[in-house]
């Protein structure tokens, strides 16, 4: 009884989901003399570890995540003939960069950024039946937009205010030249193209 050892008493396992009989395998491997014989020893650690996880074979790179969790669970001292460069110990704790994060100022959150770029876009185009069907599309989606934003209340005239603005007053639209599609229309499939054709025709006028 004397001899049961507990696992409070084991080596800390580096990896533990491949178990302490992995773990006692990569130290043996370490000790053994014969380059031939420990490369032998090494590669049928890693079939038995690829065996483990027999569902993870299709992954990218499978070996050579195989090959990079021997040499983290012999602390990197086992010095045999990898088939793959594998991490470094001094890479292994790194933290990664700092994501870079977009410092560009939105005016309207709830309307987005992209579609802020989309009415300068608009801003460039020629006047004619093309540009009236994109600020069309784009005052639409503005007043849905703004309807997910607070959802009981939305007035055109504040969506026609915000398009000037967004426009850098470019864009001039008011109730009497266009009518955007109503609350309870917002959702329909056809709202869009219905308001194409309807915009288009008030500003041919």
């Amino acid at each position: 009884m004397n001899d049961i050892k507990y696992n409070t008493e084991n080596e800390r396992l580096v990896l533990p989901d491949y178990g302490r009989n992995i773990q006692n395998m990569v130290n043996y491997c370490k000790t053994v003399e014969d380059r031939g014989e420990r490369n032998r020893c090494a590669n049928t650690i890693i079939n038995i570890m690829g065996n483990m996880f027999p569902h993870l074979r299709d992954v990218n790179d499978f070996k050579h995540i195989l090959w990079d969790h021997l040499a983290i669970m012999s602390n990197f001292e086992l010095d045999v003939d990898y088939p793959y460069e594998t991490v470094k110990k001094e890479n292994l704790y790194m933290r990664p960069p700092r994501l870079a994060y977009s410092n560009s100022n939105i005016s309207y959150r709830h309307y987005g950024k992209m579609l802020e770029q989309m009415i300068l876009k608009a801003n460039k185009l020629e006047e004619g039946n093309e540009k009236d069907m994109l600020v069309g599309l784009l005052a639409n989606h503005m007043k849905k937009s703004f309807m997910m934003w607070n959802k009981d209340t939305v007035d055109d005239r504040k969506i026609l205010k915000d398009l000037y603005e967004l426009s850098d007053g470019k864009i001039v639209l008011n109730e009497d030249s266009c009518k955007l599609v109503e609350k309870k229309d917002i959702q329909s499939h056809n709202s869009s193209n219905n308001f194409k054709k309807q915009f288009v025709r008030k500003s041919s006028r």
